[in-house]
């Protein structure tokens, strides 16, 4: 028996049921989709049940493929189609009918391939869709307590109140070895396998996805890639680099890259620049969100060996990372974040730009930072940009100020 856990979504789901006639949720597989809108189908309270269909049914995609219009008139709205993404037909037939009805909420669409479904969407369900992000649990979610997680920003409140359960160390290198899908979180009785899990994932994703969608060919290279992504995981983005190790051409790595980043596995931090000045890095750092997927693909065999590891760092910046991401997108908002490195070499992890002000952050693996930590904050100040409340995120044991501006965080108070 599994448990179901509370989603940080799930109230943007509901307003955004309330004022478009199409919801449309993306993301990667197995992160919790269908479980998360069958959850609010049942809390509702429409008085006609809204219906559920899967397109992973042969016999349903056989009817969406070649008859959309017959399959629209047998599942009339409201309704909630699983899978969208292989029957891309059914997009325009729907725009013709919620124009029709002129209802809200009518269809709730999950696809687990935005590199194909979005081009659809664009094309046909312009202002008539609400798009929506969902990625694997945050450690607010994880625990119960989705409902409390809020976007972070620094000298922001803190996070969910969660702590960690026993030495810091320890109990932060599980999370990050185990990863964040919930199906390794929500097994009431016998847990789940860890390797077994990612083994069978990484099965599914390349034969669905990459080999059915994608058309991939050399699925041995295509699988190389991937493990060549996640060991480079929280560093400056090298496409040549990585085809060169993966011994593809440089067109085919960056079209591979595109799926991975469209599929919601790797994300792309666009570094901070502004036209004042022509002295910043231009290229993107690459994050491989699932940081339990990147450790199974670059072979750490248990949270002790990710932590003693050449990984480990990196490991905890993308875990971090990934952790702010999802307080913005489980709240249906896009993350406006970015990284500051400059031809001097001053870099900083992650700026967060709200309100009118940049917020520095620093990732560190130490639980007592100094201000060493924070020296390139200034750099910011000469760019003629207004500075926000800093903070350096780190195995530290409760949130303390460095400076008057910038507070030492624990890592897991970013969700």
């Amino acid at each position: 028996m599994d448990v179901f856990l509370p989603r940080t979504l799930e109230a943007t789901i509901e307003k955004a049921s309330r004022q478009f006639p199409v919801l449309i949720l993306t993301g990667p597989r197995q992160v919790g989709k269908t479980t998360l809108l069958k959850a609010r189908t049942e809390r509702e309270g429409l008085a006609v049940p809204r219906r559920y269909v899967t397109l992973d049914n042969p016999l349903m995609l056989r009817l969406a493929r070649e008859e959309p219009a017959l399959f629209l008139q047998r599942l009339p709205p409201p309704l909630l189609i699983d899978e969208i993404q292989y029957a891309p037909g059914l997009l325009p037939l729907i725009k013709e009918a919620v124009d029709a009805e002129g209802g809200k909420g009518l269809y709730w669409l999950t696809g687990s391939q935005p590199f194909h479904l979005m081009k659809h969407v664009t094309e046909s369900l312009a202002g008539r869709a609400a798009v929506l992000q969902l990625s694997g649990l945050s450690l607010g979610e994880s625990l119960g307590k989705g409902r409390e997680v809020q976007p972070f920003v620094p000298g922001g409140p803190a996070g969910t109140g969660a702590r960690p359960v026993g030495p810091t160390l320890g109990w932060l290198y599980e999370r990050i070895w185990r990863g964040a899908f919930p199906a390794l979180y929500a097994a009431m009785e016998e847990p789940i396998d860890r390797d077994l899990f990612y083994g069978a994932y990484l099965q599914t994703y390349v034969q669905r996805d990459v080999r059915d969608l994608a058309q991939v060919g050399d699925l041995t290279a295509f699988i190389r890639f991937l493990r060549s992504a996640a060991a480079r995981t929280a560093q400056l983005l090298n496409v040549a680099e990585m085809a060169r190790d993966v011994g593809v051409a440089p067109n085919t790595a960056r079209h591979w890259l595109s799926m991975l980043v469209a599929s919601g596995l790797v994300w792309l931090l666009e570094p901070y620049h502004t036209n004042l000045s022509k002295r910043l890095v231009k290229t993107p750092k690459l994050y491989f969100l699932d940081t339990g997927l990147a450790a199974y693909l670059t072979e750490w065999s248990s949270p002790a060996t990710l932590e003693a590891g050449a990984m480990s760092g990196a490991l905890l910046e993308t875990w971090v990372v990934a952790e702010m991401l999802k307080s913005y997108w489980h709240h249906g908002r896009q993350a406006p974040f970015y990284y500051y490195r400059d031809k001097e070499q001053r870099e900083i992890d992650v700026l967060i730009v709200r309100d009118g002000r940049v917020h520095p952050v620093e990732i560190k693996k130490t639980a007592q930072p100094g201000r060493e930590a924070v020296r390139h904050f200034a750099a910011l100040g000469k760019l003629g940009l207004e500075v926000g409340h800093g903070a350096v995120v780190c195995l530290c044991e409760a949130r303390l100020p460095l400076t008057q501006e910038v507070d030492a965080i624990p890592a897991w108070q970013v969700a």
